[in-house]
């Protein structure tokens, strides 16, 4: 008989609340101040009615009656397309932001990872830096002097333990904020996308670590566009969308759901970043033209424009095609077709061709990325959604009852000579 589980985190009715432009109504002198006081008098003259439309524009709802609950050793992947409240519910349980409506209680120390640039003082060196956090999780010197040189042999970061953090590149930062969040023996890890920042061998390094901390019974909530790290890594998923809790299950449903929302036949990024990004994506007909429905014998054109900036000779830019419940089919880059993407800094657009009569009838989400030896810059998992129907494929003329992701023209031969012999 296993022992009963503990409750390690319990969240209930959570809402936070934006006032979009609040801020921007304070006076900076005298006449700025005088001149908002009798604004606001005849505000409050106006009828409430009208205060009441305007204050309601004035709003915005990060996160709306949010319920769940996380037991020991339990790891959830939060998944959702941008803006839709995740990083706002790690900030509110990692006390940065304090919610406007709803309860969190937490049974054990927190440690966070949600952005690079928090969590560490700038000035400080990455060894103050190391006990300054042990210090402000509770543990005295002993216990991370304990931990000391593991966190230094994990991070990497071992000859510039004595240079201030801020001289620190936005790689060497993650490593080493990591290896002293995973390994001061926090009970609940809190870690968001941020790690997209490292290197794809520090990557799997870290997520093998949060494996780790989940079978010594922590317990880890992972923010992620990563399905795949998803899929591997948490016992569970919660979906949000809009702000709100839509589903939580198994990680399997819940990123299926995910993908399967509504269809998204083209991706344009909202702000440019500064970094390698992509811009947008689309899908195109062989001939150039906008294409909404392919069907298995069209080929189609997936056609993308991304931002490279100055220094950033090395971005390797490439596709992956995933399955409703996120299942890769195929992945592509450049040197599939024997070329290399552009080096020179600027908007680059590139174009992917996809024969027909490869994939099946159904549904299917494209991932695109942006990412050099060291690390990933850009990661749109998925960019796009598209529908294919079925078409008279040569090969297949029953297509629709077929099972499969793709269509594949295999080679069949028969040896009829021992029948013929017995005969």
């Amino acid at each position: 008989m296993s022992a009963p589980t503990a409750t390690a985190l319990r969240v209930d009715g959570l809402a936070k609340r934006y006032r979009v432009g609040a801020l921007l109504a304070r006076g900076n002198n005298l006449r700025e101040v005088v001149t908002e006081r009798l604004k606001a008098t005849a505000r409050r003259i106006a009828s409430r009615k009208a205060r009441q439309e305007r204050s309601a524009a004035q709003e915005f709802w990060a996160l709306r009656d949010v319920s769940f609950e996380l037991q020991t050793g339990e790891v959830l992947g939060l998944v959702g397309q941008n803006g839709a409240g995740k990083s706002t519910l790690l900030k509110i349980l990692s006390r940065i932001t304090e919610p406007t409506a709803g309860r969190v209680e937490l049974f054990g120390r927190v440690a966070s990872l949600l952005e690079v640039g928090t969590g560490f003082h700038p000035e400080l060196t990455g060894r103050e830096n190391i006990y300054l956090n042990g210090t402000i999780l509770g543990m005295r010197k002993r216990e991370i002097d304990r931990k000391f040189d593991e966190i230094v042999a994990f991070s990497e970061v071992e000859r510039f333990l004595e240079t201030p953090v801020k001289r620190y590149s936005s790689g060497m930062y993650v490593r080493l904020a990591f290896a002293v969040a995973a390994h001061l023996e926090p009970e609940i890890l809190l870690v968001d996308e941020v790690l997209s920042v490292g290197d794809a061998a520090f990557q799997k390094k870290c997520l093998g670590k949060m494996d780790d901390i989940a079978h010594e019974g922590r317990t880890v909530l992972f923010v992620s566009h990563n399905m795949a790290a998803v899929e591997r890594l948490c016992t569970r998923a919660l979906l949000l969308d809009r702000g709100r809790a839509v589903l939580s299950g198994a990680p399997r449903e819940v990123i299926a759901r995910y993908l399967s929302g509504e269809m998204r036949p083209r991706y344009e990024a909202a702000v440019r970043t500064g970094r390698p990004q992509l811009l947008s994506a689309e899908l195109r007909d062989a001939a150039g033209g906008p294409l909404a429905r392919p069907r298995t014998t069209d080929p189609f054109v997936i056609r993308m424009t991304y931002a490279l900036p100055p220094g950033a000779a090395g971005t390797r830019i490439g596709i992956g095609l995933l399955s409703p419940d996120g299942v890769a089919v195929f992945s592509s880059d450049p040197r599939d077709g024997g070329t290399e993407a552009p080096a020179a800094a600027g908007d680059h657009t590139a174009e992917v061709a996809v024969p027909g009569s490869v994939l099946m009838a159904g549904d299917f989400h494209l991932a695109v990325c942006l990412w050099n030896e060291r690390q990933i810059f850009d990661l749109q998992e998925p960019a796009l959604s598209l529908a294919i129907d079925p078409g008279p494929s040569p090969l297949y003329a029953d297509t629709a009852t077929r099972k499969g992701l793709v269509q594949v023209a295999c080679a069949w031969s028969f040896d009829t000579g021992a029948v013929e012999r017995g005969a």
